[in-house]
């Protein structure tokens, strides 16, 4: 019994070593084989070409600025921006910015964020005023339109803004029996420039104006001005992204409450007599006969 006893424990002991043996080969094989794919992997890495984005020094503004601010040094850093994505109208060179003959004061136009690229149309050439005369295009003009609290959309219009412009009057004396008030829309897609006597965007909340300055060209000014003599002038909001042009558009009381023209009553028709006069002594009489025609 002891002799068998023994056995077993021999045969126990040499499969504990052999699975101890073969344990210890399969984790040296692990080990040996993370370390060949880490060390294959740090070579990849090492040999890769990176894809490097080219980049150009664009000036920003340091703080948020506002219509009417000079412009200055102090209000603006530049910054690497990716080549291809970089906007067009901006600034890379602080000597095209200010430059160094003749005066060189810019001023703000629209409003600027912090680290908002610092665009042409956003501010003054160099030495010119933060004035009408410097949102005005060539060959364009102002003109200020009066307007109300109706007229004026309530006191929601903002510079840059457009609108369409409509006419309200009398055609008497103008249109031969004409009769009644009617409204026409008389100019399309205006921008404005100013309201009352503020240029910038920067306006909070709604306000009442008494005048709007347009920016026209001159014949659309003196339709303007003739308008705004002979009727009354309304203004209608346009929306940002509308890019569709109003047509023709005339509506008088007629059309308003849907009432059409009667058409005259027909004449009645007057049955023609033929007659031929005779002569019976001192008379003449009339006899009637058949109308060949």
């Amino acid at each position: 019994m002891r002799a068998v006893f023994g056995l077993v424990l021999i045969v126990g002991v040499a499969l504990a070593g052999g699975a101890v043996y073969m344990a210890r080969n399969y984790i040296s094989a692990y080990q040996a084989e993370l370390a060949r794919e880490r060390q294959a992997a740090q070579e990849a890495l090492a040999n890769a070409t990176v894809d490097v984005v080219p980049t150009v020094g664009v000036i920003v503004t340091n703080r948020q600025l506002k219509y009417g601010e000079r412009l200055t040094n102090e209000d603006i850093r530049i910054v690497d921006w990716p080549e291809n994505a970089i906007p067009e109208g901006t600034y890379t060179d602080l000597a095209a910015l200010f430059p160094e003959t003749g005066s060189n004061e810019r001023f703000v136009l629209r409003t600027m964020e912090k680290d908002e690229a610092v665009m042409e149309v956003k501010i003054t050439r160099p030495g010119e005023l933060a004035g009408l005369t410097s949102r005005i295009e060539k060959g364009m003009r102002a003109f200020a339109i009066s307007v109300d609290v109706a007229s004026g959309v309530s006191g929601f219009l903002r510079p840059g803004d457009n609108v369409d412009v409509y006419w309200t009057g009398s055609l008497r004396g103008a249109v031969e029996g004409a009769s009644g008030e009617i409204t026409r829309l008389i100019q399309t897609n205006i921008e404005l420039i100013a309201v009352d006597q503020t240029a910038g965007s920067d306006v909070t909340g709604a306000t009442i104006a008494r005048t709007v300055t347009v920016a026209a060209t001159p014949e659309q000014i003196a339709a303007l001005a003739q308008a705004q003599n002979t009727g009354r002038l309304s203004l209608a909001l346009v929306g940002v992204q509308d890019e569709t042009v109003a047509s023709a558009v005339e509506v008088d009381q007629r059309k308003l409450l849907g009432i059409k023209e009667a058409a005259p009553a027909p004449q009645k028709e007057v049955e023609k007599v033929c007659t031929i006069r005779t002569r019976r002594g001192d008379q003449i009489e009339e006899i009637p006969i058949p109308c060949t025609n």
